[in-house]
């Protein structure tokens, strides 16, 4: 990706911005320095901002960037898809999940910063062919949940339901014990775990056995809400691809249960979505992009929530500070990495704004 030549953080000088917090109306003033950010001034600074709106790079917290159609991903195609959700102003990508080791891409300077899942763990013939580890004995759960853990960057990823041939819909993958194991191995490597759930009833036995996330979500009732709440586990949507589940059961035709429930679960995500939000669970934008989903629309992910409900701000502080603060990345600290955007209008008032940055700075350099 190439960088501006308008940038003297590009060219080993110091850039001065100077503008807004659109969350508190404050100035916000920031010097970057060799692609890290300082908040005390720098002698020499050049100013590259003056006025307007600073927000912390985007995050999709749901996003495989090795995963495309067809599988085959090699690394420079994954390179690309990182670049596009890049220009979109993601420049922290949660990637939970993908059959390509995508770690060579941290040595891109203009790339987003990663934190990964390792590969997809379900069960043989109870996932998409090819994505993530099958295993044919479910007891060995523990042990390669260990191994993906040692594998990404503090996270697992389960697939917790899938369709069931057999039962002709969607249905658990696990046990309760498998599941309890599963948290104690990824908790016992310091790392967190999350499930893949679509239906309802996988969801009582992984929230009780204390996963740490939720990817999303929509058979999710009140009863299991409340039980998130309680035990603060987070909930990452995915609201433009649950949009796909009619068509995703159009597909079907050979399960007429599974069609009708994906198709029920699509009509009732609205309000499920809605009810977590009042109840107070912890709600992350992610776009699920690498599958049906193209990358870079980040920006369409939290126009989503908003039609949803959500006030702007809140969608935002769930693309930005929300996730920031939840996976460990720079917050525009002193000392963090410079990835911020900067804007011409309150984005918590025109969040249209977002589709047209002034600038996206990634790692000190503009990259828009």
């Amino acid at each position: 990706m190439s960088t501006d030549s308008r940038s003297p953080s590009a060219t080993g000088g110091v850039a001065h911005h100077c503008g807004r917090d659109p969350f508190t109306g404050e100035p916000i003033e920031l010097w970057v320095d060799n692609g890290v950010i300082r908040r005390e001034s720098v002698p020499g600074a050049v100013t590259e901002t003056d006025g307007g709106w600073i927000v912390p790079g985007l995050v999709d917290a749901h996003n495989h960037v090795g995963i495309a159609p067809g599988l085959g991903v090699t690394i420079e195609q994954a390179r690309a898809f990182a670049q596009a959700d890049v220009r979109a102003g993601a420049l922290l990508i949660r990637e939970v999940g993908s059959p390509l080791d995508t770690h060579p891409l941290d040595d891109d300077p203009t790339g987003p910063v990663f934190v990964r899942a390792g590969k997809h763990i379900a069960r043989t013939k109870r996932y998409l062919r090819g994505y993530g580890i099958e295993l044919d004995d479910p007891d060995d759960l523990a042990a390669e949940v260990t191994r993906q853990a040692r594998a990404g960057d503090g996270w697992v990823k389960l697939v917790g339901d899938w369709i069931d041939r057999e039962v002709g819909d969607l249905a658990p993958l696990w046990t309760r014990d498998q599941l309890d194991a599963a948290v104690h191995a990824a908790h016992a490597e310091g790392g967190r775990i999350t499930a893949h759930v679509f239906g309802t009833d996988a969801l009582p036995d992984i929230i009780a056995a204390g996963f740490d996330c939720i990817e999303h979500g929509t058979g999710l009732t009140d009863d299991l809400i409340d039980a998130m709440v309680a035990k603060s586990i987070a909930l990452v949507p995915t609201f433009i691809q649950v949009e796909n589940f009619p068509g995703i059961a159009d597909g079907a035709d050979r399960f007429p249960t599974y069609q009708a429930h994906m198709r029920a679960l699509h009509r009732s995500a609205p309000a499920v979505f809605a009810a977590a939000r009042e109840a107070g669970v912890t709600m992350f934008a992610g776009t699920d992009a690498g599958g049906f989903i193209e990358h870079g629309r980040i920006v369409d992910e939290i126009a989503a929530m908003v039609a949803a409900g959500f006030p702007a701000r809140d969608a935002l502080l769930a693309a930005t500070y929300g996730p920031r603060s939840w996976l460990g990345a720079g917050i525009l600290d002193d000392g963090d990495r410079a990835d911020f955007l900067v804007l011409d209008d309150d984005p918590t008032r025109d969040l249209q704004t977002l589709r047209r940055p002034r600038a996206v700075v990634c790692a000190g350099r503009y990259v828009l």
